[in-house]
């Protein structure tokens, strides 16, 4: 559907104001958080929460721009900025999210097959299933085309054998999209990028504890997991470039989300605003100022910062839906959401004082603990997704076109 202009978004604004009035339940106005806590938890949403999502997910507005023959909203670009307004003007979040959406999703239509786009992007827009992401291994991170998990040909059938690190929600998912070995024998071009079953026999994810005290990730084991070949995506041996540019939407979901006022996400921080947390726990002066002038400028410089990477995030996100997807500039916005989103957490810690090192204990509130969790948390951003340090690579090789230097001993 072409971009549309002037009347014809006028109209298309008064209708999606309409519907959003007439099924956005009143009582999610009050708590919009119940929505995103579900994702978070992996509990299945309930009254209001799951009826919102059932309404978004058969209109296809969770995602709006992906076409409708699929269950998508089938929306131009200029009209899901006009729907995006629209809900945050009601302060209605959309529930239709997770891997599925992000970096799945857009990936599948790309490079999947009629079969598997008719089995599973629709079960993807209506938020009915959680996927998750086989990529990184013990002795596979940075260096992510030496991974060792193999799917040995077996006829009819794939056996997967192997582990995966940092698998974001592998106890609370479906289904896996996993990178293996299919060819020993070479390594970016002996890679496939298969489906899997999480409840298939021999799949085993374990959940990882972390500093802040929460689980978000597992160590996932596949011990002669039968996978059927119709869950290959793309050629055999082809899933390096799959994987490529799953990353790419992956980036582009971080600094999206990053982007989005008051996301929720790794290490966001919960709560007032960070000018009004700071009035609250700092104070102001006699001007109406806050009374420490360090942290008044400290404060000032980073919320400026923030405002132009929201707005550049954005940018980059509407670009993004064009059939170009998103770019290797992914890897710009997500170096820098990071640092801004571990920044705002800091500093979120230092307003709060003494009351910012809480654990747990009546002494606190529960945003104040929140909030020292959310720091503690924010530093993983500079690793997931890809390091700094590849991103750097990234930008470097493909945005400003720099040679591969060899360092010689």
């Amino acid at each position: 559907m072409a971009d549309f202009g002037g009347s014809d978004l006028d109209a298309f604004r008064t209708e999606a104001k309409a519907w959003l009035e007439a099924n956005f339940p009143a009582s999610l106005r009050r708590d919009a958080s119940a929505v995103a806590e579900t994702e978070t938890t992996g509990e299945k949403p309930t009254g209001d929460v799951a009826l919102w999502k059932e309404r978004m997910g058969e209109k296809g507005w969770g995602v709006p721009t992906w076409p409708t023959q699929y269950g998508g909203g089938g929306l131009s670009r200029a009209e899901a900025r006009v729907l995006a307004e629209e809900m945050a003007a009601l302060g209605a979040p959309n529930p239709i999210g997770g891997m599925g959406v992000i970096m799945f999703g857009p990936t599948l239509l790309e490079y999947g097959n009629e079969d598997q786009k008719q089995r599973h992007i629709p079960a993807i827009v209506k938020g009915e299933l959680r996927w998750c992401q086989g990529f990184s291994e013990p002795g596979a991170g940075s260096d992510l085309a030496s991974l060792q998990t193999k799917a040995v040909d077996m006829g009819d059938h794939y056996l997967v054998s192997g582990s995966k690190i940092w698998t974001s929600g592998a106890h609370l998912a479906d289904w896996c999209f996993c990178l293996v070995r299919t060819d020993p024998s070479k390594k970016h071009e002996g890679i496939s990028f298969l489906l899997i079953d999480m409840k298939s026999p021999g799949v085993e994810p374990r959940p990882i504890l972390l500093i802040n005290g929460t689980t978000p990730f597992c160590e996932t084991f596949f011990t002669d997991v039968k996978v059927p070949k119709e869950n290959l995506v793309g050629p055999l041996n082809g899933g390096w470039t799959i994987a490529k540019r799953l990353l790419q939407h992956e980036r582009q979901g971080i600094s999206g989300a990053n982007a989005a006022p008051g996301a929720a996400g790794p290490g966001n921080v919960p709560g007032p605003a960070l000018d009004v947390l700071a009035r609250d726990y700092v104070g102001v002066d006699e001007d109406g100022r806050l009374a420490d002038s360090d942290l008044r400028t400290r404060l000032t410089q980073h919320l400026m910062e923030a405002r132009a990477f929201q707005l550049t995030g954005q940018r980059a996100a509407s670009e993004s839906r064009s059939n170009s997807g998103p770019s290797a500039a992914s890897s710009v916005l997500k170096n820098v959401g990071s640092w801004v989103r571990k920044d705002r957490a800091e500093l979120a810690v230092e307003i709060l004082g003494h009351q910012g090192v809480g654990w747990d204990g009546a002494g606190f509130t529960d945003n104040e603990i929140a909030t020292m969790r959310a720091m503690l948390r924010s530093k993983s951003g500079t690793i997931a997704g890809g390091s700094q340090e590849v991103q750097n690579n990234i930008i470097s090789k493909r945005i400003l076109g720099l040679p591969d230097v060899t360092q010689k001993g």
